[in-house]
């Protein structure tokens, strides 16, 4: 969304409220910052793995199923209680939580003068007990190893480097420590939180229950892939109460993916057959999608009454689960897991509209004023570009800043034209390179194929023109502005984005903005009124 300047006085505070909740950017328009924001075209844009998300928790609590937030950590014994014989595969899989150990730290005669030495002072007797209590402290964990720097630093009476310095050089059974595992785990499938949370509530709830929840999981999978990540988000649901019945995954499964477009389900029976579910009660849920033909989208089955005995659960228990970046992958169209869920590690490709539209004017007036200067500057050049020199015209004529001022399109030399040859030249993107272009036959390929920025270089040059008047006049002076041979966008007032400058590097992209521009313009100022 982009307003031009003439839009401005048409627009209310209320359209601009309207579209900064529908998130659009938000600048400052020079001469209306007192008033209202300025808005650009830009809209902010959401994740699709979250957007997913969002969409799911919606349909969820929209079916009548209240939120729940399971156990991330679960012990290695709970794994054993609800797979079974499949425990050892399943932990095979599976990320162990450890920890660093707290060191027995000694403190010997030694140890005591190379303290001194770096501390500067000789440690009193009283200072080295309380530097064993301390270091006692923190063995037995009642200082925490975050403060324990600080901790040294008040027994010491040192700045907290010197004591880096001492833990660093004087201890070195700090720089040894080495992790040490537990037995806890994070989840490997949200299956694991599901029946330590129906444990603690199935008889303290009403029935039935109808939980879901939408978070993350993690697998120690041996490389990630394109469909593969080791930590990934898992949507699941369980339906819990005496009646319930594999039916009630048909339901659920096909009320939650038709919010998503999804229609036509299939139900067939999953082969993989995990032990936590009642035989012949897996099943895989394949649906279609507009853009899609089937796909599996969705697990569900009864959990198995022998893994269910294990937490003292006494009702029959549905559950249904799906990953989040596999939904997301079918419902935006994404190829690869890891660049649709970390796309900041994969470089994006840009469009020549997208290139087209971070090319803008590094300088331009910031007055209405101004602004007509800017245009009646290009109009005198367009209008006598090629009038032989020496030559001067009157652009502009009026009060700037309540200056009265003269402005005058001018080349001073002999057999030469007003403008140079470059100045009409059009600034196009093709294939991501930036192209500064005359019309002309050579060049009609990329007028036809590439995308216009709409800048041509004598607007653009006018501009600066404008702008530095503009300024000069604020102070009461008269202003010359010259545009010789153009080199670089800088030279004819342009300024292409930081991070698409970045990316035609990368791509081996060149940016051509090139030719003899040769325009002068000059302004004459009067008594200030």
């Amino acid at each position: 969304m982009k307003f031009d300047v003439q839009e401005w006085k048409n627009r209310t505070k209320e359209d601009f409220e309207k579209a900064w909740h529908e998130g659009f950017q938000v600048l400052t328009p020079p001469d209306h910052e007192h008033i209202y924001p300025r808005l650009t075209y830009r809209r902010s844009t959401e994740h699709p793995v979250f957007a997913t998300i969002q969409h799911l928790r919606e349909c969820y609590l929209s079916m009548g199923f209240d939120e729940i937030c399971n156990p991330i950590m679960v012990e290695e014994q709970d794994v054993y209680r609800q797979f079974g014989p499949e425990a050892m595969a399943v932990l095979d899989r599976v990320f162990y939580l450890g920890g660093l150990p707290r060191p027995n730290v000694g403190i010997s005669r030694t140890q005591v003068e190379k303290i001194g030495e770096i501390t500067g002072v000789t440690m009193p007797a009283d200072t080295e007990e309380r530097l064993r209590e301390t270091l006692h402290a923190y063995k037995k964990g009642i200082i925490d190893g975050d403060d324990l720097v600080h901790a040294l630093a008040v027994v010491l009476q040192a700045d907290d480097a010197a004591v880096v310095r001492i833990m660093d050089s004087v201890f070195p059974e700090f720089r040894a420590l080495a992790p040490e595992s537990s037995r806890s785990t994070l989840r490997s499938h949200m299956t694991s939180g599901w029946f330590i949370t129906l444990g603690a509530i199935w008889e303290r709830w009403p029935l039935p229950l109808h939980l879901f929840s939408v978070d993350r999981c993690f697998r120690r999978e041996q490389q990630e892939g394109p469909t593969r990540l080791m930590s990934y988000h898992s949507a699941s649901c369980v339906v819990a109460g005496d009646e319930v019945t594999n039916e009630e995954g048909k339901a659920v499964s096909e009320a939650l993916l038709s919010a998503f477009g999804f229609t036509d389900f299939k139900f067939k029976p999953d082969e993989k057959r995990s032990k936590y579910y009642m035989p012949g009660s897996q099943t895989e849920v394949y649906a279609r999608h507009p853009r899609h033909d089937w796909v599996e989208v969705a697990t569900f089955g009864l959990y198995a009454p022998s893994a269910l005995a294990e937490y003292g659960i006494g009702v029959p228990v549905m559950n249904l689960g799906l990953g989040v970046e596999r939904l997301a992958m079918i419902i935006y169209g994404a190829e690869d897991m890891r660049a649709m869920s970390y796309p900041q590690f994969f470089p994006k490709l840009l469009t020549d509209q997208e290139i087209a539209t971070q090319v803008r004017l590094k300088e331009e007036p910031q007055t209405p004023t101004g602004r007509t200067i800017a245009a009646a500057i290009a109009a005198t050049a367009r209008a006598h570009a090629t009038d032989p020199g020496p030559c001067s015209f009157r652009a502009w004529n009026g009060v700037l800043e309540s200056v009265p001022v003269q402005i005058f399109v001018e080349e001073k030399e002999a057999n030469t034209k007003l403008c140079g040859p470059a100045c009409l030249n059009e600034v196009y993107i093709q294939q991501g390179s930036i192209l500064g272009v005359p019309d002309t036959l050579k060049w009609a390929e990329i007028r036809q194929t590439g995308v216009s920025t709409g800048i041509v270089f004598l607007d653009a040059v006018a501009a600066l023109a404008a702008a530095r008047i503009e300024r000069a006049t604020q102070c009461g002076k008269p202003e010359t502005i010259q545009v010789k041979m153009a080199r670089s966008p800088t030279d004819v007032n342009l300024h292409v984005a930081d991070h698409v400058m970045r990316y035609i590097t990368d791509n081996k992209k060149k940016v051509d903005i090139r030719g003899p521009v040769f325009f002068t313009v000059r302004s004459e100022v009067g008594e200030k009124t």
